[in-house]
């Protein structure tokens, strides 16, 4: 019978005193990043460690000092639109430099059910992060509350109603509409409608209001089709519903570019071409505008800056800096061939 090898024995602070010829006191500042601890005992620590080996208890250090050093992206979408959404893997690999370059884990959360809902807060409520970074939360989100409930640090990729008290990073969702808006009719386009998304949280309703708002008199609401997501195929059947509804549309401002790309689709089936009969506008500048044939005009929003800000939003609560903070980003129209 073979003899288990055993574990090497691991190298603990006493260890590293020892080497160094410091306190025990000593290198646990150093090791938890305090200061007042002179340059040479630094240098001798930061010698010991590497001869000994010695690899911090990050688990027993967190469970010290009340913290776990990760940070919770809640996305609150379907899964399907998780992984087709390009703007949502943006802002997480944004947030995720942000807290990666600050030594923090990102703890990825996806609500999609009331049971999602159910589970979230029970994983929210064990302390197993220090703070929250929210994407695509409704009005009023169940998750928003408990947030707030746990009194957690905490930033939002938007502004939902009823989310006052904490820090949120945004663009101008309803002057980018309306700007788009204006250039699209200004290419004389006179039945101009809209595929409306996401009219429950604040970017959908945002981006109508700029629609409404630039096309003044001629706006008629009978020519909005509103769907529930950001997706293709939402768009693609809301765009066969428009023309059902109103055959003569000349132009179509969609809420997002994944929304106008199945907007083009049903066009193209129907038999529409695209600018000539029908001009096309999307909002983001993501993946789906550069897939599109003709190429797609959108307003650009920078979605890995939001995600970037959002996590330093959180990072700055965590040190104990200023309160609920609103940030606004730049965005940009970007005229390409589709109107």
């Amino acid at each position: 019978m073979t003899t288990p090898t055993p574990r090497p024995k691991r190298a603990t602070v006493h260890d590293v005193a020892v080497e160094a010829g410091v306190s025990r006191g000593t290198v646990s500042r150093y090791v938890n990043g305090e200061r007042y601890v002179s340059a040479s005992a630094r240098e001798a620590i930061e010698a010991a460690i590497l001869k000994v080996g010695y690899v911090p208890n990050t688990a027993a250090r967190n469970l010290v000092m009340q913290r776990s050093q990760a940070v919770g992206f809640i996305v609150h979408e379907p899964h399907s639109l998780f992984v087709e959404d390009p703007n949502i893997g943006e802002i997480l690999l944004g947030a995720n430099t942000a807290l990666s370059e600050a030594d923090y884990q990102m703890a990825v959360l996806i609500v999609d059910s009331e049971r999602d809902t159910e589970r979230v807060a029970r994983y929210l409520s064990g302390g197993l992060v220090d703070g929250v970074i929210i994407v695509s939360a409704r009005a009023y989100d169940p998750i928003s509350r408990v947030v707030e409930r746990l009194n957690l640090p905490a930033a939002y990729v938007g502004h939902p109603p009823g989310a006052s008290t904490a820090s949120f990073v945004t663009i101008d969702n309803r002057g980018s509409a309306r700007a788009i808006t204006e250039r699209l009719a200004a290419t004389g386009r006179r039945r101009i409608g809209m595929i409306a998304a996401a009219l429950d949280r604040d970017s959908g309703a945002d981006r109508l209001a700029g629609f409404t708002e630039a096309l003044g008199d001629r706006f008629d609401e009978r020519l909005v089709e509103p769907v529930a997501l950001y997706s293709y195929s939402a768009g693609r059947d809301a765009m066969q519903a428009l023309l059902e509804r109103a055959p003569d549309v000349d132009g179509v401002f969609a809420a997002s570019d994944a929304v106008a790309a199945g907007a083009m689709e049903a066009l193209r089936a129907a038999g529409r071409r695209v600018p000539d009969d029908v001009g096309v506008v999307g909002f983001d500048d993501s993946a789906w505008a550069k897939r599109t044939l003709p190429g797609l005009s959108t307003v650009r929003q920078p979605a890995a800056g939001l995600g970037r800000q959002a996590a330093l939003l959180v990072l700055g609560q965590l040190r104990g800096e200023a309160g609920a903070q609103e940030v606004q980003l730049e965005s940009e129209v970007v005229w390409r061939d589709s109107a």
